[in-house]
């Protein structure tokens, strides 16, 4: 029986891949046999990443730079003649009290969480339309399903990323790519570094969460690779919460 979880020959882009989430996510798709290129902006940092995943390559540039992005997608497929499947990882976070955000920092939010996945997802689509093939994955967040107070920003372009993974799903699903996000609840990464070392905050994840705990990012892996696969074929414009219960429950 041909393994439906295979990724054997296919090219991956997965952004925001020099730390946390992102390496979780590159390394559990090169384990099914996917060519994974590494993104972030530090080119050390991402070479140290690629030497622990057999057969990883990096490009490193800013996913909120107009040009970089589509720049470096066209660089993959003149390399390897094609991207099979695209992950919108990178984000940024910022914590302050409503009346302390200024637009200069809404908008630096929306920008590196929301609008270059949405200009990746269409530089990648116009790769994939013409072979009819691909798959585009977007790491929303649990706080884009449950709000909380401080980050108004993150909340809007988590909120935001689900709707166009909708409305990408929507459209070009009958080309035969399909557009997904993953929904993750409390990681423990980088980006909750401030979260983790709370013990207050650590006790109300561990109290409100039904699995009772933090999860690991090697805990994202598995629904990478679905989405990814062929066992998602036909699974489209789907949030798919990965939080251990915590956005189906009181």
């Amino acid at each position: 029986m041909t393994d439906m979880f295979s990724l054997e020959g296919r090219v991956a882009l997965v952004t925001g891949a020099s730390r946390g989430l992102g390496v979780a996510i590159a390394t559990a798709l090169a384990s099914r046999g996917a060519l994974v290129v590494l993104n972030g902006r530090d080119p050390e940092s991402l070479r140290a990443v690629a030497a622990k995943i057999p057969g990883a390559e990096y490009a490193a540039f800013d996913v909120c730079d107009a040009k970089a992005g589509p720049d470096a997608i066209a660089d993959i497929v003149k390399r390897h003649g094609k991207l099979d499947i695209l992950v919108n990882n990178a984000g940024i976070q910022h914590r302050r009290p409503l009346t302390e955000w200024e637009d200069s920092d809404f908008e630096r939010v929306l920008a590196a969480n929301l609008t270059s996945c949405f200009r990746l997802s269409r530089e990648a689509a116009r790769v994939m339309l013409p072979r009819k093939h691909g798959r585009i994955i977007n790491t929303g967040s649990v706080a884009g399903i449950l709000a909380r107070p401080t980050i108004h920003g993150y909340v809007a372009a988590k909120s935001g990323l689900h709707g166009i993974t909708r409305s990408m799903a929507a459209e070009i699903g009958r080309h035969g790519i399909t557009v997904n996000a993953i929904a993750p609840g409390y990681f423990a990464t980088e980006l909750n570094t401030a979260l983790l070392e709370d013990k207050e905050f650590t006790a109300w994840v561990e109290r409100r969460t039904p699995a009772g705990r933090w999860a690991k990012p090697e805990e994202l892996g598995g629904a990478a690779i679905f989405l990814a696969s062929d066992a998602a074929s036909y699974v489209n414009g789907h949030v798919l919460a990965v939080d251990g219960g915590i956005s189906v429950s009181l």
